[in-house]
């Protein structure tokens, strides 16, 4: 069984998170959400604090903290805005991570201390037009030339897509291996034939920055190979186990924010002579909300814990996301019921919630590949071997 103790450090981090959060990030959300507009700012105090590079190494620039620092800190940016909250898990999980895990000497030198300070921000290039939830079917390539590779083909929904300085890039350089066949590659901001499109107008996190990547001959030295030839599938698949538990947190703090606001406006608001926390159908509602929150918080750090011990935590990981995920999104429309008509509008925030929410049960794997993941799991603990198909 995992600790649900938080050691001094951990509650030092929270403690950090939350206050900068109310101070820093929660005051310009509603603003921010209406605009779109991209908080330079916070990230740049964020990586000064060391949000940037949570788990990161400190020689390499990072506050060398464990995983379970990490979902606490960003549960509390979540739930003062969802967007910047995505920024901050995308640039720990699916950029610092792999590089430290997979890169060289010269890439950690290059890219790693950079991106952990806050100095430079990364984005994860692995979704396709025809590539979303199957990542084996590839249609980026990557053909060798002279000192390098060169790549052509197209990524979707990439999140830091146009202000990102550094990308980890993923491309078929050999298509008859299939997804071993699959290789990741850093690409610097700025390279010939590498062009982000227009910034896409989402449902939510609407400061967050996602578009389409186009790449026309983009020529990646070897020195920006990623790992091995054919380790990009594997690389990625790994990165993404532990991106689940920062959108499972993602989800946490989105999921905290609606029930706090509805428990609150449930203490305001009469009817009927008196609050309607009152009334037993809306104590029901909370009751309910109360109970998804924690038992969501419970899987997101105790898949956080597993990781952190290095026993196997990808059915944990898809565990919380999948329930994290589903709890945000009922929690915000129940914020909303509760609300009333004043849930509906901008002014008292939970509608937001709920736009931010629906997210989560899509990227880094829908909640339906959620459920393979866990299957798979449950089934590889018992030993259990799909029956070949007879020989003819």
């Amino acid at each position: 069984m995992f600790s649900l103790e938080l050691s001094e450090t951990q509650r030092l981090i929270q403690q950090t998170a939350r206050e900068f959060a109310q101070a820093e990030i929660e005051p310009g959300s509603i603003e921010r959400d209406l605009t779109g507009e991209f908080p330079y700012e916070i990230v740049r105090k964020l990586g000064e604090l060391g949000f940037m590079g949570m788990m990161v190494a400190p020689e390499w620039g990072g506050a060398g903290l464990d995983t379970v620092s990490y979902a606490l800190a960003l549960v509390e940016i979540s739930r003062a805005d969802a967007s910047v909250g995505v920024i901050m898990s995308v640039n720990n999980s699916l950029v610092c991570w792999p590089i430290e895990a997979y890169g060289t000497q010269d890439q950690k030198e290059r890219y790693l201390r950079d991106l952990a300070t806050g100095q430079k921000l990364g984005a994860f290039c692995l979704s396709e037009p025809e590539a979303g939830s199957d990542a084996t079917q590839q249609h980026t390539s990557a053909v060798r030339g002279d000192g390098g590779w060169i790549l052509n083909g197209t990524k979707n929904w990439i999140t830091n897509g146009t202000t990102a300085d550094v990308y980890v890039v993923f491309a078929q350089t050999d298509r008859s291996k299939g997804h071993r066949g699959i290789t990741a590659f850093l690409i610097e901001k700025g390279t010939e034939g590498f062009v982000p499109g227009k910034k896409e107008d989402k449902l939510g996190i609407r400061s967050s920055d996602t578009c389409s990547i186009g790449l026309t001959n983009v020529f990646v030295p070897d020195a920006n190979v990623l790992g091995d030839i054919g380790e990009g599938f594997r690389i990625a698949m790994n990165t993404l186990n532990g991106g689940r538990i920062g959108i499972a947190a993602q989800a946490v703090g989105i999921a905290q924010a609606a029930f706090d606001a509805a428990l609150a406006y449930s203490q305001q608001r009469k009817t009927f002579g008196k609050p309607i926390c009152e009334h037993q159908a809306i104590q029901f509602k909370l009751a309910d909300m109360s109970v998804k929150l924690e038992a969501a918080r419970l899987l997101l750090l105790r898949a956080a814990y597993l990781r952190d011990r290095g026993e196997r935590y990808i059915q944990a990981a898809s565990q919380a996301k999948l329930f994290a995920s589903k709890a945000a999104v009922e929690i915000a429309l129940e914020a909303i019921q509760i609300h009333g008509g004043y849930g509906y509008v901008r002014e008292y925030k939970v509608e937001r919630y709920l736009r931010d929410a629906k997210i989560t049960e899509i990227y880094e794997g829908t909640s339906e590949i959620q459920h393979i993941i866990i299957a798979r799991e449950l089934l590889r603990a018992v030993g259990y071997r799909s029956p070949q198909p007879a020989s003819n």
